[in-house]
């Protein structure tokens, strides 16, 4: 299934929002660097049932990373030249 990008010139309404890709790829980064880290100290201190679900909570965010960049590049390739704000 390839990844698409929302039309051209078409503006997100309640039915079918614009996604903003640039704000969920700072969200998804912010989630996985504190998950790792929490993860890590977690597991450090002898806990290890919730360093194991904050390790598949950091695993779902660099899921959600390469999805949120395959997005972007099919945005660049539909919209060449074209720069979007974080929250486009």
């Amino acid at each position: 299934m390839a990844a698409k990008s929302q039309p051209r010139g078409a503006k997100g309404t309640v039915g079918h929002p614009k996604s903003a890709l640039n704000l969920r790829l700072l969200l998804a980064a912010f989630g996985l660097v504190v998950c790792v880290v929490l993860g890590f100290l977690t597991a450090r201190a002898g806990f290890p049932l919730p360093a194991v679900i904050l390790g598949l909570l950091a695993a779902v965010a660099a899921v959600d990373l390469v999805v949120i960049q395959r997005r972007r590049a099919a945005r660049r390739r539909e919209e060449p030249g074209t720069r979007h704000s974080l929250f486009e």
